[in-house]
């Protein structure tokens, strides 16, 4: 069922006002990466245990051991927030269900358009 005017304006104007409000939104990784809840983890881990080298290492003036702790804080903390490359299904595991395959990194606005497009087409 095709949208009336008014519907259509009001969509349209719902849109300009999430694109110019809610920038963070829109803004959302594209690109299929995101962060990994299993590397924040990790991070912290290292990031805790670099503190305590480096609580150690001040302690007992030993330069070494809190040298040691700061790089496994620093590493720590690169490795909590580097987002990681989110896993594709394989080719062969797409349905075949004869629609055209939409592109993954597509953005919501572009997946209803290419589905309201579809929708149009088939009339």
């Amino acid at each position: 069922m095709p949208l009336s005017e008014q519907e259509q304006r009001l969509l349209d104007e719902m849109e300009r006002h999430l694109m110019s409000n809610d920038a963070d939104v829109v803004s959302a990784p594209q690109d299929g990466r995101s962060l990994s809840y299993r590397n924040i983890v990790y991070g912290t881990i290292l990031v805790l245990a670099g503190l305590g080298g480096l609580i150690v290492g001040l302690s007992t003036q030993l330069i070494v051991v809190g040298v040691v702790g700061f790089v496994l804080m620093l590493g720590g903390v690169i490795l909590a927030v580097t987002p990681t490359r989110s896993v594709r299904a394989p080719a062969s595991a797409a349905p075949a269900t004869g629609a055209p395959k939409t592109r993954t990194n597509a953005s919501f606005m572009d997946r209803m358009n290419d589905r309201w497009d579809r929708r149009q087409e088939g009339r």
